[in-house]
């Protein structure tokens, strides 16, 4: 941690059989309203290998995304919209908070680094996010003399 602290921490522990259930009702509309363009692209490569891999990349990232605004304490309230946060993974795979938007420029006044945790079973998913604080500003650099 960079030394400002933690400033918010955000869970959310979620059903798998809720996300499928809204996934039949509206199908595309859905995906396209919680994840964002990367994420959306992720989520169709995983869901043409394996449905349910799809199901499940839907609903850790709808998990991720709670928790993600009850750490910020937003909840989801403008500037915090599902698509404007995505949960991506780097290539050792740990996965990483991604801000867009009006979100990032509101985030990036208030906070410094987000962490985020994910895990899934057959039936049920959780997420647990951790925002530090935002780091002190630096102090100003002394201004050299100048002789004329």
């Amino acid at each position: 941690m960079t030394g400002a602290g933690i400033a918010g921490i955000g869970t959310d522990l979620l059903r798998v059989d809720r996300i499928e259930r809204v996934y039949a009702r509206h199908g595309e509309r859905f995906v396209q309203r919680v994840l964002g363009a990367d994420e959306q692209l992720v989520h169709a490569r995983r869901a043409a290998r394996d449905p349910r891999r799809g199901i499940l990349y839907l609903a850790t990232r709808f998990a991720a995304k709670e928790a993600f605004s009850k750490a910020i304490g937003l909840g989801i309230h403008m500037p915090m919209t599902w698509s404007r946060v995505q949960i991506l993974n780097r290539r050792g795979g740990a996965p990483e908070i991604h801000l867009s938007g009006p979100l990032k420029d509101w985030y990036d006044a208030r906070f410094g680094q987000a962490h985020v945790s994910m895990t899934d079973e057959s039936d049920m998913v959780a997420a647990f996010v951790v925002v530090e604080g935002r780091p002190p500003a630096a102090a100003p650099d002394a201004q050299p003399l100048h002789s004329h």
